[in-house]
């Protein structure tokens, strides 16, 4: 099953049911492309894993990390969607990551990865922006990381059993792939991210883990268009402006 958000014509906050392309409530069918699509969940916090790919390394003299490389970014930065146009920093260096989004269903705390699938609602499409101009000369990554609108996110929440196991992930910029791998490629799958993260806090429900990005990230331009696909859940579209 996949669910959508939006806002409906009285600017009531609603979730439908998505299938074969329309959204499905209690009160009828509906036109994706004629709703305010809003996105899919409300976090409170936003985990993320840096280099969890294993092409990341295959041309470099970087070592595969002993545990994941965490980062940070608050609920503020999902305030864009699925069809939006995000206003960018004024910088030269705003990088497109396709990222594969683990929505958290249930309040948890030290989760054993084998126990991990039972916290899980479903996963969705993010696409996590970073600003590489101050990334590279801060530590904590929040001018980086944590920009109004650096994290796009759905249109929808893809139950477990819609995506599966070696997803494809990819990224488009006006129509050209730069992005292409699979979940199969994750340095630590998502029962390890789980087990790792709620070692050291709790999770709460509809926050998200992005699980990283494969090659090919690269800058945005003024005016592009984006699109990430995760098999299984969707595509995720949206613009940049860059001031």
């Amino acid at each position: 099953m996949k669910q959508m958000r939006f806002r409906d014509e009285t600017g009531e906050i609603r979730t439908g049911e998505f299938n074969n392309g329309s959204v499905v409530t209690d009160g009828g069918e509906r036109d994706p492309e004629t709703i305010d699509v809003l996105p899919p969940v409300e976090p409170s916090k936003v985990l993320g894993v840096a280099h969890n790919y294993r092409s990341h390394f295959a041309d470099s003299d970087d070592q595969i990390p002993d545990r994941p490389t965490l980062w940070w970014k608050g609920g503020h930065t999902v305030v864009a969607s699925h069809g939006d146009t995000i206003e960018l920093p004024a910088v030269d260096n705003v990088i497109y990551e396709a990222e594969i989004g683990v929505v958290i269903g249930t309040r948890c705390r030290n989760v054993s990865r084998s126990n991990a699938q039972d916290v899980i609602a479903g996963f969705t499409c993010v696409n996590d922006l970073s600003n590489r101009d101050d990334q590279e000369i801060e530590q904590n990554w929040v001018r980086g990381k944590a920009f109004d609108g650096a994290a796009p996110m759905g249109p929808v929440v893809a139950t477990p059993d819609e995506v599966p196991d070696d997803a494809r992930v990819s990224l488009r910029v006006n129509g050209e792939t730069k992005q292409d791998s699979s979940r199969e490629h994750l340095i630590f799958p998502v029962p390890e991210l789980i087990e790792e993260i709620t070692t050291y806090l709790t999770l709460e429900p509809g926050d998200v883990i992005a699980t990283g990005t494969p090659e090919g990230v690269g800058p945005l331009s003024d005016g592009d268009d984006v699109e990430v696909d995760i098999e299984g859940v969707g595509t995720l579209e949206h613009s940049v402006r860059i001031p």
